[in-house]
């Protein structure tokens, strides 16, 4: 189960440009004891997983987590850029070819991850182990390798259509701590830091996360963001107390409407969390969603402090052809890789699951001659 909530967290007032509207995110108060900075890397690098796994993966750069004993003050100093020892005038830059892991200690009191890359790691590994049964419909291959490999294509953001002008030219609202990201009215991602600090040194990143393939295409379709403005009954309207009373009612209507979309399209209560690193008091965590179809599903990453409250948060729109992929999976391993039994789950045959399989992209899954008879299944219409 997802435990994650927005709570102390409010919206304000959106900026539209284009196709891209942002919806700032601000705060009552920052979130004392943690801090993040951004690191730049010029050169691809190898990512080492354990277990004898790794890839290649090029990281324009990536997020340090500095934080304190909850009792000392962090909040109230300015942007902690880097260690003291770290001082000078080099570049801001730090080349560097070999990562452990995707989250790691570089000190004691500060953790590097890659935006976004701990998230995407947690849906690319969903049962990437295979089959667990030798059931008799599998290659050898599947039993053998799993899913190994596995990809998923994402975009930058700076090839989604006026991403960039709306970063550019937009205002940062005083207090703001994260903003949520639509294009063409769709709910591309959320990001949220624990500091107003941290937010205006990392509002430029935004062009360097990964976006969904369906995001990319709203952009290029240049599709308007809809007039949302909000609409003051001038009736009810008879002294300056009568404004102020109605400015507050859309505010509080505005602000509701996006808590429910924060909390009903980013966070799926019934989905996995999974943490990955304990920071001090805090922890760093991904979850998954259960793969609704035909709804908006997210994947992301967050770190929450003992009480539970959400210091930093990115999130990733999953396209539909990567939700039906989740989907697909999940049902499989919840019926031990039964080809019969997941169809009858799904309401269809074995053939047509056969084939729906090989459409995800799985037919490596399924011994040949077995595909072929459900090709012929499906030809004959049965």
């Amino acid at each position: 189960m997802n435990p994650l909530s927005f709570e102390g967290l409010h919206t304000r007032p959106a900026q539209a440009w284009g196709s891209i509207r942002l919806v700032p995110l601000v705060r009552d108060e920052p979130v004392p004891g943690l801090r993040l900075d951004r690191r730049v890397y010029q050169d691809p690098s190898i990512v080492d997983i354990g277990d004898g796994t790794a890839y290649w993966s090029y990281n324009p750069h990536a997020f340090v987590a500095t934080w304190t004993q909850a009792s000392e003050p962090a909040a109230a100093y300015g942007t902690r850029l880097l260690a003291k020892d770290d001082a000078g005038t080099s570049p801001p830059s730090m080349p560097i070819k070999v990562r452990r892991r995707m989250a790691r200690r570089v000190a004691k009191d500060r953790l590097r991850f890659l935006p976004l890359h701990l998230a995407v790691e947690g849906y690319l590994s969903l049962h990437f182990g295979g089959p667990e049964i030798a059931w008799e419909e599998w290659s050898q291959r599947a039993l053998a390798h799993g899913l190994s490999p596995r990809s998923e294509e994402a975009y930058l953001g700076l090839y989604v259509r006026g991403l960039e002008d709306a970063l550019g030219i937009f205002e940062i609202h005083p207090g703001q701590c994260g903003v949520m990201v639509y294009v063409a009215d769709a709910l591309a991602s959320a990001f949220v830091v624990p500091h107003p600090d941290d937010y205006r040194a990392l509002h430029a990143t935004l062009v360097e996360d990964m976006y969904g393939e369906q995001m990319y295409q709203y952009g290029l379709l240049n599709l308007p963001a809809a007039d949302l403005r909000a609409r003051i009954d001038a009736t009810q309207v008879r002294t300056l107390k009568d404004l102020r009373a109605q400015a507050e009612r859309c505010q509080a209507e505005w602000a509701a409407f996006h808590d429910d979309i924060m909390a009903g399209q980013i966070l799926d209560t019934d989905g996995t969390y999974q943490t990955v690193q304990h920071l001090g008091h805090f922890e760093l965590g991904r979850f998954l969603p259960t793969f609704r179809l035909r709804q908006e599903n997210h994947i992301g990453e967050a770190i929450t402090d003992d009480q539970g409250r959400i210091a930093y948060l990115k999130s990733f729109r999953l396209s539909d052809a990567q939700t039906r992929r989740g989907h697909l999976l999940t049902q499989l391993a919840a019926h031990n890789w039964n080809i019969e039994d997941t169809a009858a789950a799904l309401g269809t045959n074995a053939a047509r699951l056969g084939l729906r399989i090989e459409r995800a992209g799985f037919g490596f899954l399924l011994r040949q001659d077995v595909l072929d008879h459900y090709r012929a299944h499906a030809r004959k219409g049965t």
